[in-house]
């Protein structure tokens, strides 16, 4: 999946010259974290966050200067180091990015102008979404060989029970030799497909039912 599926395109700027005030009130508003600073002609050249306008509130009443420092224009507090990401990125990569570096958001710029943002909140809710978690669904995950084909050999399993698979997600496993695919199915009862699994000698790891033996 590429950012461009996941990024919010409708994005809440403002400009080097607006004030700390008009950020903290466009967040209240607008219920965001994160504002991109641009100039005239929508290119990034800042961003600032909730925590950088309320740190700043802090230690200016601790200073007794909160009115004075409100006034700032966003120039002098916006973070200008910035990490950004391409509409056609790949969502994992951005995830690893997020990761890496512990932001929480990440402009997206194409053709030096920013066309969007993604934000921490984004990823978990794309991540819900390629698991199947946000849907009625029985999980298992089994230990197979790391070797080409054991894929299809355990869907052809499930097919025969005619299963909808919502997700398939493949885990290492400690032993370089062996792998984990964990499934999301629709059935709210795998107790038959698992059986099927042990009876064709794959290691089912979860769910480990009561009666049913590896």
């Amino acid at each position: 999946m590429i950012v461009e599926r996941i990024m919010k395109k409708n994005v809440h700027t403002l400009l080097p010259t607006d004030t700390v005030e008009h950020a903290l009130h466009l967040m209240e508003e607008k219920n965001i974290r994160h504002i991109p600073i641009v100039n005239n002609m929508m290119q990034l050249v800042g961003i600032i966050s909730d925590r950088d306008v309320r740190n700043g509130l802090q230690a200016a009443l601790y200073e007794n200067s909160a009115q004075e420092d409100l006034q700032q224009p966003l120039s002098k507090v916006m973070k200008t180091n910035l990490l950004t990401g391409h509409p056609l990125d790949f969502v994992e990569e951005v995830a690893a990015t997020f990761y890496e570096y512990k932001i929480g958001c990440l402009p997206i710029i194409q053709d030096s102008k920013l066309v969007g943002i993604v934000t921490e909140t984004d990823l978990l809710y794309t991540f819900v979404q390629l698991t199947g978690a946000n849907q009625p669904a029985s999980q298992f995950e089994v230990k197979v060989e790391n070797i080409s084909g054991k894929l299809a050999e355990v869907t052809s399993i499930l097919k025969k029970r005619k299963l909808n698979i919502l997700s398939v997600l493949v885990y290492p496993h400690q032993d370089e030799q062996f792998k984990i695919l964990v499934f999301r199915v629709q059935t709210m009862n795998p107790t038959g497909v698992i059986h099927d699994l042990q009876e064709e000698g794959y290691e089912v790891l979860w769910p480990n039912l009561p009666g049913v033996t590896s």
